[in-house]
């Protein structure tokens, strides 16, 4: 039987479709991260906010707990970058059952870990213990990140066109999604076997983006015109995110080298092609719009990337042949 991400109890239609009924309220929701301006000033504030996920549930079962605070850091910073911005600082909120001082020392030892993975502070945060809300030394993590970046040099998309070419940025594992189909998947033998593939901590992208654009996207024309989060939704909603109407993406999945632990995945739990490329991010944790002349260029700049796709006209969205 097959297994896919919403027979394992995640339904990425209905978030979309709940993104869709806030925009008509709050049209400004759905990017990568939210623009919020200074006044008086040359500059915007951007904000973003996420968790870890069930992948907590792999790190209590090996009883590893000092990477997941990285996980957290990463899912928010990752997703500012995609606008250009900055990462200045970082709060987060820890809720648990019952306090233990010694694990939860851990977590924060990895969120720091992370904020200077990306060159950011963690600032603050929150501890709450919930006794009759979490089961005994269970905990979930929420982040809260905020950057900056200089009005009129925000990464939208918005001028994606025919031709422009797709760079991707290589992840180290599954990141921070997926991981209710991947328990699916695997017995709690097997998720022991694989877990430092699956704790391996999201990669933080930060400091070589945000390289990128000062060298690429220093003047009046940008090279750089679009960067997407492999996250939730993966290749399809996260790409088709910050798309014009007119832009339609093939991306080549033979154009880089799918890590063996996804290929597990999809074998072991016989998941549609389709579904494991909207589930899981494949090796490739960033997608990067440059254009087409400057590819090669851009793509040498990126230890381990690869072009997997370009730009033609048509509906918007995103084909992977």
């Amino acid at each position: 039987m097959a297994i896919t991400y919403r027979k394992s109890g995640v339904n990425i239609d209905a978030g979309n479709d709940l993104v869709k009924r806030l925009k008509k309220k709050l049209p400004k929701v759905g990017g990568f991260g939210g623009a919020f301006p200074i006044d008086g000033t040359k500059y915007n504030l951007v904000s973003s906010t996420d968790g870890v996920g069930t992948k907590l549930k792999i790190a209590f079962l090996v009883n590893k707990h000092d990477t997941v605070g990285i996980d957290l850091v990463a899912m928010n910073v990752n997703d500012i970058i995609c606008v250009g911005a900055k990462p200045l600082f970082f709060l987060d909120y820890f809720a648990c059952g019952k306090l233990n001082v010694a694990l939860t020392e851990k977590v924060i030892g990895g969120i720091i870990a992370g904020c200077k993975q990306a060159d950011s502070q963690l600032i603050g945060g929150e501890t709450a213990e919930m006794p009759s809300f979490y089961k005994g030394e269970d905990y979930d993590l929420a982040g809260f990140a905020v950057g900056i970046i200089e009005k009129g040099k925000e990464i939208t998309g918005k001028d994606i066109k025919e031709g422009d070419v797709i760079i991707g940025l290589p992840s180290s594992g599954p990141h921070s999604n997926g991981y209710s189909l991947i328990r699916k998947v695997f017995s709690e033998k097997e998720l022991k076997k694989y877990s430092k593939q699956l704790l391996a901590p999201t990669k933080i992208y930060v400091k070589e983006v945000l390289a990128a654009l000062k060298k690429f996207n220093n003047g009046k024309n940008k090279k750089i015109i679009g960067i997407a989060h492999i996250t939730g939704g993966s290749f399809y909603d996260k790409i088709g995110r910050i798309l014009p109407e007119s832009a339609h993406v093939i991306i080549d999945k033979k154009s880089w080298k799918v890590p063996e632990i996804f290929k597990i995945i999809q074998k072991k739990g016989n998941v549609p092609e389709q579904d494991i490329y909207r589930t899981l991010n494949m090796g490739i944790g960033m997608a990067i719009f440059v254009r087409s002349q400057y590819a090669k260029e851009i793509n040498k700049f990126f230890k381990g990337s690869k072009i997997i796709g370009y730009v033609k006209k048509g509906s918007k969205g995103v084909e992977l042949v």
